[in-house]
């Protein structure tokens, strides 16, 4: 196997980052891994589900990334991991683990992968997924109310207590390490294109 390379893939809520993850995984298959940054939200089953509720997830605090990143260099030195499964509904992790084999190219995608200087210098490949702020407040409002089981008040409370502040203080600066800015994320057919051959060209697709 090839060695492996690390493709970030960062950006605000509702940017698109999913869907561009999405359009890859479905064009290369298994020689393409995932790991998702909310999948090492901190595990918080000891606390009341009301105060997991009122808890900032757009910190970088919330994670624990000192993990994820022990777990792709693991992945790099071509040793599966056991991924941590968050739950949306619960605002913890679950008991389970996700078994994440060793691939030609991992992408890993989250808000905040750029603001930690450890996991940042990890990547071969950064791209930041940069949409207008009113369409991805408009697109988390659709998900977190249809996918994830939230009122529209708490969607929208959220958003402005928390999310808008967090992304203006430390998604936003952390585009300017970005090796690619992607507008509108998955929708950019010729910013996926590119993308798509550099990754074909590694894996010798």
């Amino acid at each position: 196997m090839t060695d492996t390379i690390l493709i970030g893939i960062a950006g605000g809520t509702g940017s698109g980052k999913t869907t561009l993850t999405q359009h890859i995984k479905k064009r290369f298959g298994d020689a393409v891994g995932v790991v998702y940054h909310d999948n090492y939200y901190k595990d918080q089953s000891d606390m009341p589900f009301e105060v997991r509720c009122r808890q900032n997830y757009d910190h970088p605090d919330a994670f624990e990334t000192d993990l994820m990143v022990r777990h792709l260099q693991a992945l790099k030195r071509g040793v599966a991991i056991q991924c941590p499964v968050y739950s949306y509904t619960e605002h913890t992790r679950t008991q389970e683990t996700a078994e994440i084999k060793p691939a030609s190219v991992i992408i890993v995608e989250g808000l905040l992968i750029y603001q930690n200087p450890e996991l940042r210098d990890m990547m071969d490949i950064k791209i930041f997924v940069d949409t207008d702020a009113d369409v991805r407040i408009l697109r988390r409002i659709l998900r977190d109310v249809q996918e994830r089981g939230r009122s529209l008040e708490s969607v929208v409370e959220q958003y402005l207590t928390t999310v808008k502040p967090m992304h203006e203080q430390f998604i936003e600066p952390s585009k300017r390490y970005a090796d690619i800015i992607v507008l509108e994320g998955g929708h950019n057919l010729v910013a996926l294109d590119m993308i798509m051959q550099r990754i074909a060209n590694h894996i010798g697709a």
